[in-house]
């Protein structure tokens, strides 16, 4: 990447990781990371309050240690993009009035972007320039969407399907409560599951044939039937089979769904990201079904799969790549931002 490409700094606080990324171009410089999920593991999900203030507390050193690691200084900075929603309010909010000081500070312009967008945006790191349109997956614990993706950093997104319930990522933290693992969810389950049988137990995939809308919280309710109807007979619940199959049954209808949207709407790539993107079964399944159907997949490392600053600067580069109107230093937070909104 020329070193002639802007300097980004991106900041992600939509949840409970506070992510700084420096990106030139394509080119990833920095990715530093604070998490506080230590602090809300113990309550079993996200606690809006003590992510509000984790990220207070990390976002200075968190930005200080990015740069640092860039080997870059504030004045070096091009432009700065923040996630402006969708998330939890009071931790939107203290990751976009950092990134307004900063570019007030430096007389730099500002780009309030799409959480869900960036998650597609940050695959560029991974595997450079993407033959455009693309259809994208994103599987998250608060999300589980389709959508078709004219040019990233470009044109509107169009939604093709999303979650009526439950997201994927939300019925896992779930059920790996319900089987006594530890928050988050995703990753014990997807551990549990190498040693069991996918096959065991036919739990329901909703919707599966019904256009490219998701459901989940009919399979969480049959998970949690099954386990207690063992447990009421007092036998053993075999916790590797139930995340197996429970496993199967989400990368099941996801794969199958992502695939049927990229043969229907004509394009050769397909992009998968979000948290649940880390997933080993769904990668794998995902690459079978890609490969069986002449698809071309993409999917980033896990590392740039969860919550990250990475794909914040990534989608502001191509913001200002493609020649984007800055956002004023009005924008609010938004928690709600429709998945289609690239730009705030």
């Amino acid at each position: 990447m020329s070193s002639d490409a802007p300097l980004v700094l991106g900041i992600e606080t939509s949840c409970d990781e506070t992510g700084v990324g420096i990106v030139r171009g394509t080119e990833l410089l920095a990715d530093a990371l604070a998490t506080s999920v230590e602090e809300h593991a113990r309550f079993g999900g996200v606690v809006p309050e003590v992510a509000s203030r984790a990220h207070l507390e990390a976002m200075v050193p968190t930005i200080c240690r990015a740069l640092g690691s860039a080997g870059a200084a504030p004045r070096d900075v091009d432009a700065v993009a923040v996630t402006a929603g969708p998330g939890l309010a009071g931790a939107l909010l203290v990751g976009v009035a950092a990134a307004k000081a900063y570019a007030l500070a430096l007389g730099k312009p500002l780009y309030g972007v799409n959480h869900l967008s960036a998650h597609v945006a940050v695959d560029l790191l991974e595997h450079g320039p993407l033959d455009e349109p693309c259809v994208a997956l994103l599987v998250s614990g608060g999300h589980s969407s389709l959508l078709f993706v004219p040019r990233i950093g470009g044109e509107e997104l169009t939604e093709l399907g999303a979650t009526v319930d439950d997201a994927a990522g939300e019925a896992y933290d779930k059920v790996a409560r319900l089987l006594g693992m530890p928050f988050p969810g995703g990753p014990p389950i997807d551990r549990a599951a190498r040693d069991g049988d996918p096959r065991a137990i036919e739990f329901p995939r909703a919707m599966r044939e019904d256009g490219y809308a998701f459901s989940f919280a009919g399979l969480k309710t049959a998970v949690a039937r099954w386990v207690e109807g063992r447990q009421r007979a007092g036998e053993p619940v075999p916790v590797a089979d139930v995340a197996a199959s429970f496993q199967e049954a989400v990368v099941d209808v996801l794969t199958h769904k992502a695939v049927k949207a990229a043969r229907e709407h004509g394009v050769e790539h397909l992009v998968i990201g979000g948290g649940v993107a880390a997933n080993s079964r769904l990668r794998a399944l995902a690459e079978q079904r890609c490969a069986r159907a002449g698809l071309r997949l993409r999917v980033p490392r896990p590392r740039l799969c969860t919550d990250n600053g990475a794909m914040v600067a990534a989608l502001g580069a191509q913001l200002v790549a493609n020649g984007a109107t800055p956002s004023p230093l009005e924008i609010p937070a938004d928690s709600a931002l429709p998945i289609t909104e690239v730009l705030l």
